[in-house]
């Protein structure tokens, strides 16, 4: 099936009540209930729409996901066997005047069949996600490194080791599969989500993957001309800052920025030239300036 908005799917906007998401749900899975027709494939279709639009709505921890990632990196993270675990309507459609013993067999085919009368209530249901931050240094981020994370899982104390990928972002996740809530019912675990934050650094600015920094010349320098060592992630390397440079202006240095995540190559370092204007002058200093001023420079 391809991928809707659910909030749409169910007549409502984001931000709807579970009251209102129930209600809403309600009234179109009676609407489009096979059982009421019989033989429409649209109706069908329809049906099945409305139900995976509610598995995920009627289930706060799916709800948030899905309302923070948005539908189409909802689905990165979530099969239509995740969505559907736990998912159980069998009272709703009793209610309704509905039997359920093999309709959602029948229509989502016999991966989702009932178990025990309850409608997927009792079918294996993967465990708990869990949340929770790890910081790294401006270098960590850079080089990568491993980091020691403890957390409470199960009402017992976990410490796990984990991998920082070269060239991870501020803010990226890292999925580790089958570190969250125990599954129920034989289910698998739930997964831990692990945000990266990385610390700024005064020195180095991140742009992408590219680096800038800020390097002062003299007026001198950058009248005349000059060679400059300049302090890399990589080491101090020597620049030349070509005669007339003006203030702003960008020197390049190739492939000396933050390495592509999951790929070859890296981004560039950008050397930002600043002009440094002397607070105080000397009296010779003083004299040597108001003599090119009158010269015109």
């Amino acid at each position: 099936m391809a991928h809707v908005d659910y909030y749409q799917v169910l007549g409502l906007k984001k931000g709807a009540t579970p009251e209102e998401i129930k209600k809403s749900y309600r009234k179109l899975a009676v609407k489009y209930h096979p059982d009421k027709n019989p033989g429409s494939k649209e109706a069908e279709e329809k049906f099945k729409e409305i139900n995976e639009a509610y598995a995920v709505l009627s289930d706060p921890q799916k709800k948030a996901q899905y309302d923070q990632f948005g539908d189409s990196g909802f689905h990165q993270r979530f099969s239509q066997e995740d969505i559907f675990r736990g998912f159980d309507v069998g009272d709703l459609f009793k209610d309704a005047g509905f039997g359920t013993d093999d309709i959602f067999s029948r229509i989502f085919g016999g991966g989702f069949q009932q178990r025990g009368g309850r409608g997927f209530g009792r079918q294996p249901r993967k465990g708990e996600d869990f949340s929770m931050e790890t910081t790294v240094s401006f270098r960590e981020a850079f080089t990568g490194c491993e980091k020691h994370i403890a957390y409470k899982r199960n009402g017992q104390r976990e410490e796990l080791s984990v991998k920082i990928p070269a060239g991870i972002e501020n803010g990226a996740k890292l999925r580790l599969h089958g570190k969250g809530g125990d599954g129920v019912n034989g289910g698998p675990a739930g997964d831990l989500y692990l945000t990266v934050k990385v610390v700024s650094d005064p020195v180095y600015h991140r742009e992408g993957n590219d680096i800038v920094i800020v390097q002062e010349v003299r007026f001198s320098e950058a009248a005349l001309g000059a060679s400059l060592d300049v302090h890399t992630m990589d080491g101090i390397k020597r620049i030349k800052v070509p005669a007339g440079i003006q203030p702003g202006t960008k020197i390049r240095l190739k492939e000396l920025g933050f390495p592509h995540l999951g790929k070859a190559g890296r981004g560039d370092l950008y050397v930002r030239v600043g002009v440094k204007v002397p607070e105080q002058l000397t009296g010779p200093q003083r004299e040597l300036l108001e003599e090119l001023a009158k010269k015109g420079l």
